[in-house]
């Protein structure tokens, strides 16, 4: 099994990857191979709502959201870490998920998820609100910890000395191992998934 962890920081090693290594090295403990993935800094592009990925299964934009995607294809879970700006996601993480959630849905279907958010101060409730109705939007199973997933510091050493926030962050990496292992036990006991149904879209029209 592997979990993909999402650095949507602008640093490489700053504050998001030091609250995404301390659950890591949980993950890692149960047993379960994990991966840190970097968004990279250089300006990632919104949708433009041109539903090519209908026609093709990637997004039109061949950079980092169809190169994630692949690895996706394959991992059992997922945690995404973004910082706050401005009380939201940073501008590349948005135009991230808008995209790979829009053009890769079917493939986060009932696979565990869970958000991680860093902040010098404040903004990360609003931040975390945000980034988990992503994954309720595509049916995956929402970890949780033992308070809601941040971490607080100006920098990755100010973020260590949080010692609550890496609290969080290991409560998280257990709780993910766990529910990663039930499944895999579930699928070996003959559980099947939900049944599902062809979804209905209706609109405030009709």
């Amino acid at each position: 099994m592997k979990v993909l962890l999402v650095n949507g920081g602008p640093h490489k090693e700053g504050c998001t990857y030091t609250a995404l290594c301390e659950v890591a090295r949980e993950i890692e403990r149960a047993g379960i191979e994990t991966e840190i993935f970097w968004l990279g800094n250089k300006p990632v592009g919104g949708c433009i709502a041109c539903n090519k990925c209908r026609e093709t299964g990637k997004c039109a934009f061949d950079d980092v959201v169809n190169r994630f995607r692949e690895k996706a294809e394959t991992a059992d879970g997922f945690i995404f870490g973004t910082p706050v700006h401005y009380a939201a996601a940073t501008g590349n993480m948005t135009a991230f998920m808008d995209r790979l959630f829009y053009s890769a849905g079917k493939t986060f279907y009932m696979k565990p998820a869970a958000a991680v958010v860093s902040a010098r101060r404040a903004g990360t409730t609003a931040t975390f609100d945000q980034m988990i109705k992503y994954f309720t939007i595509q049916e995956m199973p929402v970890v949780s910890s033992r308070y809601w997933n941040m971490v607080h510091g100006a920098n990755a050493e100010q973020v260590k000395e949080d010692a609550e926030g890496l609290y969080t962050m290991r409560v998280l990496g257990r709780n993910m191992a766990y529910l990663l292992r039930c499944l895999q036990a579930s699928r070996e006991a003959g559980v099947p998934l939900p049944e599902q149904e062809t979804p209905v879209f209706t609109n405030f029209i009709r």
